[in-house]
C-alpha cells in the first residue's frame, strides 16, 4: 500500500503554493472585509492552467483528476485563505468541468470546456430550496415539457456564485417527488445560461447577508417560466441522480479539503501566537492548557487528511465514494472547527479583535459544520446506510 501523492498531485501542490506565496493573510483579510473576489488570486490561476485540472486534454485541460482539485484547494485554503478558496475550486473546476467531463454532451462538452479549462466560463449549481432544504429529493423547482423544450418554475436557496457564473447547473423535478418510484427517479440536470436568462426576465436573485466566506455572495434565485431546450438536459431526463451523486460527492471532498486547510491555517496562526506571547515570564504553549488543544487538533488533521484523499481517488477511479466522501467532510469540518476554535482561546481576548485573521477563521470553520450538508445527516448516512441502524424516517 502506497501513500505517497502521485506527482501530479506534487505539482499541483508545488505550483499552488508558489502563487500563494505572494498574497499574505492580510490581502485574504482585505477580501472578506471587502467583500470581493480574490481577482488577483484567479488571474494567476487561470493564466497557469491551474483551473483546467479535471478538463480532459482533448479540451486544452491536464486531463487529471478530483485528487488533483482537492489538494489545489487544500493548499491554497492553508496559504491563508480558509473557506474563502472553496468556492474558487467548487464553483467552476468542482461544479462545471468535473461534472461535464463526466456527463456532458458531445455539443456540452467541446462548447463548454475549454473555456472552463482557461476561467473564461464559470458556473455555479442550483440544489437547495427553501422549503425542501437538506431533503434534496423533496425539491419542487419543476421543469415542464412543452414540444421540443422544457419550461422552468420554483425557487432555489443559497446558491453561490450567480453574479459571476455564466452558466448554472440547475437541478429540477420532471417527475414530482409525491409520484417518483423510486424517489431518485424524476430529477433533471439542465445548463442554464445565466446572462440570457437574466436578460429575459426569467431568472433573477437576490443575495443573503451572511456572517462569512463573504468573497462570493449566496442568493436566493427565482425561476419564472425559464424555457430551456432539450439539448440544455445534462445526462439524461428523469435519471439526474446519477449526474446529481458525481456533483454531491465531489462538492463534500472538496469542502472536506477547504476545510483541512482552513484546520492548518488556523493551528498554525494558534501555534505562531502560542510561541510568541508570554506571561507569567514564559511563552504561554509552553503551558499543557494551551499546548494540547493543538497537539490534538494537529492529529485529527492529519487523520482527516488520509480520507479525504482516499475519497478524491476512489472517485477518479470510479470507485463508490459515499462513505469515504461523507467521512472525510464530517472529520475535516471538525477538525477545521476545533483548530478554529482552539486558535480563538489561544489568542484570549485578542482574537475577538477583528486586526487578527482569528474571528475570520472561526466564522469560516462554523460554516462546514452545517454546508452543503448538516453533521447531523452525514451521522444519520454512515449510522443507516454503514452500520445498518434502523431508519428514523
Amino acid at each position: 500500500m502506497d501513500f505517497t501523492l502521485p506527482e501530479s498531485a506534487q505539482a499541483v501542490r508545488r505550483g499552488i503554493a508558489d502563487i500563494c506565496s505572494r498574497y499574505d493573510m492580510d490581502y485574504w483579510q482585505r477580501c472578506e472585509a471587502e467583500k470581493r473576489w480574490p481577482e488577483e488570486v484567479w488571474a494567476e490561476l487561470a493564466k497557469g492552467g491551474w483551473l483546467g485540472l479535471a478538463v480532459p486534454e482533448e479540451y486544452g485541460g491536464a486531463g487529471q483528476g478530483l485528487l488533483e482539485l482537492a489538494v489545489a484547494t487544500e493548499t491554497l485554503s492553508a496559504s491563508g485563505s480558509a473557506g474563502g478558496s472553496a468556492f474558487m475550486y467548487v464553483l467552476t473546476p468542482g461544479f462545471g468541468a468535473l461534472t461535464l467531463a463526466r456527463h456532458g454532451s458531445a455539443e456540452q462538452k467541446a462548447a463548454l470546456l475549454p473555456k472552463l479549462a482557461t476561467g473564461e466560463v464559470e458556473t455555479c449549481f442550483a440544489l437547495t430550496e427553501p422549503d425542501a432544504g437538506s431533503n434534496s429529493l423533496a425539491i419542487s423547482t419543476f421543469a415542464r415539457r412543452d414540444g421540443d423544450d422544457f419550461v422552468v418554475n420554483g425557487q432555489k436557496i443559497w446558491i453561490t456564485g450567480v453574479q459571476r457564473a455564466s452558466w448554472m447547473l440547475l437541478v429540477t423535478r420532471t417527475i414530482p417527488a409525491a409520484e417518483a418510484r423510486p424517489r431518485s427517479d424524476g430529477l433533471t440536470v439542465f445548463l442554464v445560461n445565466v446572462p440570457e436568462a437574466v436578460a429575459a426576465g426569467q431568472l433573477s436573485y437576490r443575495p443573503i447577508p451572511k456572517m462569512g466566506a463573504n468573497t462570493t455572495p449566496s442568493n436566493m434565485v427565482f425561476i419564472d417560466d425559464l424555457r430551456l431546450p432539450a439539448s440544455s438536459v445534462v445526462g439524461e431526463v428523469d435519471r439526474g441522480v446519477a449526474v446529481l451523486w458525481d456533483v454531491l460527492n465531489p462538492e463534500r471532498i472538496l469542502l472536506a479539503a477547504s476545510a483541512l486547510g482552513g484546520a492548518e491555517v488556523a493551528l498554525r496562526v494558534g501555534v505562531d501566537y502560542a510561541k510568541q506571547r508570554e506571561v507569567f515570564g514564559r511563552p504561554i504553549g509552553a503551558n499543557q492548557a494551551v499546548a494540547f488543544p493543538l497537539a490534538q487538533v494537529k492529529a485529527k488533521i492529519e487523520l482527516a487528511r488520509l480520507m479525504l484523499y482516499k475519497a478524491a481517488w476512489s472517485f477518479d477511479n470510479h470507485l463508490p465514494c459515499g462513505t469515504e466522501a461523507n467521512i472525510a467532510k464530517l472529520t475535516a469540518s471538525q477538525a477545521a472547527w476545533e483548530a478554529a476554535d482552539a486558535a480563538f482561546q489561544t489568542h484570549g481576548g485578542m482574537a475577538y479583535s477583528l486586526e487578527y485573521p482569528v474571528a475570520r477563521l472561526l466564522a469560516d470553520a462554523r460554516i462546514g459544520r452545517i454546508a452543503p450538508v448538516t453533521e447531523e445527516l452525514l451521522l444519520n448516512y454512515l449510522a443507516t446506510q454503514v452500520l445498518g441502524l434502523p431508519r428514523s424516517f
